[in-house]
């Protein structure tokens, strides 16, 4: 399993499980649900944009590393701006683009990659991200922890 932390690109993982739930909405088709206004689909795909851009411009302005398969290379731990809210606004917002998308499949069985999404991003990604910035920031990022969720 410790093979797999850091390695998938989140947005590579975004687009297969994306690919996946298109799959499940093909494969079930009679787990289909209403229609979702356009307006509301919009709105969740613009914030799921608006969250990764706003993390990113915060990693800029701190000067350090966006790839976040290479944590070791953090420079500043960034606890401004959104990430007051959220410790992973680019996951947060991907998961909302994933749930625009399983919205605009109108299939429950899409949906189930919400929830993929999350374990693989939480078990492979984001706790072996946050044994290095703890290794690296040490009080510092326990404080930040227990201030800020991991998600929202």
């Amino acid at each position: 399993m410790k093979a797999l932390e850091l390695k998938v690109p989140p947005l590579l993982l975004i687009f297969l499980i994306a690919l996946l739930m298109y799959g499940c909405a093909v494969l079930f088709p009679s787990v289909r649900f209403g229609w979702v206004p356009m307006w509301i689909r919009i709105i969740l795909l613009a914030l799921g944009i608006l969250l990764p851009l706003l993390g990113w411009i915060e990693f800029r302005k701190a000067n350090t590393t966006v790839d976040p398969r290479i944590p070791d290379k953090s420079s500043t731990l960034v606890t401004r701006g959104i990430y007051r809210w959220t410790r992973n606004p680019m996951y947060l917002g991907f998961l909302i683009i994933l749930f625009a998308w399983g919205l605009s499949l109108h299939n429950m069985a899409a949906l189930l990659g919400l929830p993929l999404y999350m374990f693989y991003m939480n078990l492979f990604q984001i706790k072996p991200e946050e044994r290095q910035l703890e290794s690296y920031f040490g009080d510092t990022y326990r404080d930040y922890k227990k201030r800020v969720g991991r998600w929202w």
